[in-house]
C-alpha cells in the first residue's frame, strides 16, 4: 500500500473513532440533561455562607470566597480538594481518626508552593510543580482502592511524622497524580442502589468530590447537645448554606449553587472524626455530636441502613453535574 494510502486509511479510521466518540458524548450528554430539572422546577431556599477547600485530607481546610468547580472538587489555581494525603510505611492513606494531631496541620497554597504550619512547629515549604516533574506516579491506597500518587519528599515526612509522635513508623505527604477521578472497581451493590457514576468519587476523598452542609441542621443539633457545642467544621464540609429549616436538605435531589448544578448522590454517614475537637485534636470523652445524632438521625430505609450501619446522617455528598463552574461566597441556592 502507498503511503498515501496508508495515510488516508489511518485518516478515515481517526475520523470514525472520533466521530463515534463525539456521537457517544453528545448521547451523554442529551442523557444528562434529560436528567436535569427544568428551569421552572428549581426553588431558592438560601444563600451559600462557607465554603471550604481541604488541599490535604484530614487536615485543616482553606475559606476561598470563591473556587472553580470542576469533576474532581473544587480548586482555585494551585489550590484543590483533596488531592494530597498523609500514608503510612505501606502506602495507605492515614486519617485523623487515628490521627488527631493532623486536624491542626494547616496548609495553604499561594502559586505552586504549599506552605503548612502546625503550633509546635517551624513552617515547612514543599513545591507542588517540583514533585511533579520530578518524582515518578506509585501506587497508594485510599479505602481499600489504588491512586495513582507521587511522594512529596523526605523533609516533609520527617515534619509530619514529627508531629503526629510516632517513634515505629514514618508517614510520608503523597500528590494524587491524574487528572481524572479514581475509578471504583469496587462499587458495591450498596452503592449501586444510589446514584453514583464511574466519576464521581474525586480524588482522595472518602466518597464524593463535594459535601454540603445546613447550617440550620447544625444549630438544631447544638439545642440537643449538653456540656458540648459543635461547629460545621466538625462535619468537613466544602458547601455550607443558611436560610432554610433544619435537615429540609433530606428531601432534596439536586443543588444548584449559582448556575453550578450538582446531583445529590446520598446522605453523608457520620464517623468518629466528627468527636475531635478541629481546633484542638481532642476527642469528646463522651463521643458527642456522634452519640446524640445517632438518637435521631438514624435512617430506617433498609438500603441506606446497610451501606451506613448505626452511622447517623448529616449533610449530603454531591457530584457535579453541569460541568464546570465557579461558586462565590453568598451565591443563592436552589433545589428540586
Amino acid at each position: 500500500m502507498s503511503n498515501q494510502a496508508q495515510y488516508a486509511t489511518v485518516t478515515a479510521t481517526a475520523v470514525g473513532v472520533l466521530g463515534a466518540a463525539y456521537c457517544a458524548y453528545r448521547v451523554y450528554r442529551e442523557m444528562d440533561k434529560s436528567r436535569m430539572p427544568r428551569p421552572d422546577e428549581w426553588r431558592k431556599v438560601g444563600t451559600l455562607k462557607e465554603l471550604y477547600i481541604y488541599p490535604i485530607k484530614s487536615c485543616a481546610p482553606v475559606k476561598p470566597d470563591h473556587a472553580e468547580c470542576t469533576v474532581l472538587g473544587l480548586r482555585n489555581g494551585w489550590l484543590r480538594d483533596r488531592v494530597l494525603m498523609i500514608v503510612d510505611e505501606k502506602n495507605n492513606c492515614v486519617t485523623a481518626r487515628n490521627q488527631p494531631q493532623m486536624l491542626l496541620i494547616h496548609p495553604t497554597v499561594r502559586s505552586s508552593i504549599l506552605t503548612l504550619t502546625h503550633p509546635n512547629m517551624e513552617p515547612m515549604h514543599v513545591n507542588l510543580a517540583e514533585v511533579i516533574v520530578t518524582q515518578k506516579p506509585v501506587t497508594a491506597t485510599v479505602w481499600g482502592l489504588d491512586v495513582p500518587v507521587r511522594d512529596c519528599g523526605a523533609e516533609v515526612s520527617d515534619w509530619i511524622t514529627r508531629i503526629c509522635n510516632l517513634t515505629s513508623q514514618r508517614l510520608r505527604l503523597v500528590y494524587y497524580a491524574s487528572h481524572e477521578c479514581r475509578i471504583n472497581k469496587k462499587m458495591s451493590s450498596i452503592k449501586a442502589n444510589y446514584k453514583f457514576r464511574k466519576n464521581d468519587n474525586g480524588a482522595l476523598p472518602d466518597e464524593t468530590p463535594y459535601n454540603l452542609l445546613n447550617q440550620a441542621s447544625v444549630n438544631e443539633l447544638n439545642t440537643r447537645l449538653k456540656n458540648t457545642k459543635v461547629t460545621t467544621l466538625n462535619f468537613r464540609p466544602n458547601f455550607v448554606f443558611s436560610g432554610n429549616e433544619a435537615f429540609e436538605e433530606d428531601k432534596w435531589s439536586f443543588v444548584k449553587i449559582g448556575e453550578t448544578v450538582f446531583e445529590v448522590l446520598k446522605p453523608c454517614a457520620r464517623c468518629t472524626l466528627t468527636t475531635i475537637d478541629p481546633e484542638t485534636g481532642e476527642r469528646n470523652s463522651k463521643t458527642e455530636p456522634l452519640e446524640t445524632l445517632r438518637s435521631y438521625r438514624q435512617t430506617d430505609d433498609p438500603h441506606m441502613r446497610q451501606a451506613s450501619g448505626n452511622s447517623p446522617l448529616m449533610g449530603l455528598q454531591m457530584a457535579l453535574r453541569s460541568g464546570s463552574g465557579e461558586v462565590t461566597l453568598n451565591d443563592p441556592i436552589y433545589v428540586v
